[in-house]
């Protein structure tokens, strides 16, 4: 099984060199960065956890069903642990035959990997407080909005 968590600085190169191919012409790479800012507040540092066998199985699945739509290949790790202001705390990398395929695939790979792969964030504030955030609660709240404005629409 692949390992899609580490502990470890991610090398974006790296992901790339793993999927390119000389039958693959589109390479389309994703980075997530730890920002310094969060919901107006200031961010000193995050750390990401998991229950590492239940995260790794459904990116393995992700990945999976990526490939399977968008033929190619595609590399992805998460960081857990400690992380900097800065740090890569997510990278992709996808190969296919053509650009919008790997432009396509990248994307599936973490807007699923937001929703469905347990990760836990701990956010630390310049103000000395410490949150865990909901990864998935922004996009959750979208989701809602969005359902409930069809829904008006449609009875109005």
């Amino acid at each position: 099984m692949p390992h899609f968590l580490t502990r470890t600085s991610i090398d974006l190169g790296a992901l790339v060199n793993a999927v390119s191919a000389p039958e693959l012409g589109g390479v389309a790479t994703f980075l997530g960065l730890v920002r310094n800012h969060h919901g107006g507040r200031a961010v000193l540092r995050l750390e990401y956890s998991a229950y590492e066998p239940m995260a790794e199985a459904e990116a393995e699945r992700i990945v999976g069903e990526a490939r399977a739509r968008w033929p190619g290949r595609i590399a992805l790790l998460h960081r857990l642990g400690h992380l900097a202001i800065g740090d890569a705390a997510v990278a992709i990398a996808a190969a296919s035959a053509h650009r919008a395929e790997a432009f396509d695939a990248c994307r599936y790979v973490i807007e699923q990997l937001k929703v469905r792969v347990p990760i836990r964030k701990q956010e630390y504030y310049a103000d000395g407080s410490v949150l865990w955030v909901d990864p998935t609660a922004a996009r959750t709240a979208d989701a809602q909005v969005a359902v409930g404005e069809r829904a008006t629409e449609a009875t109005r």
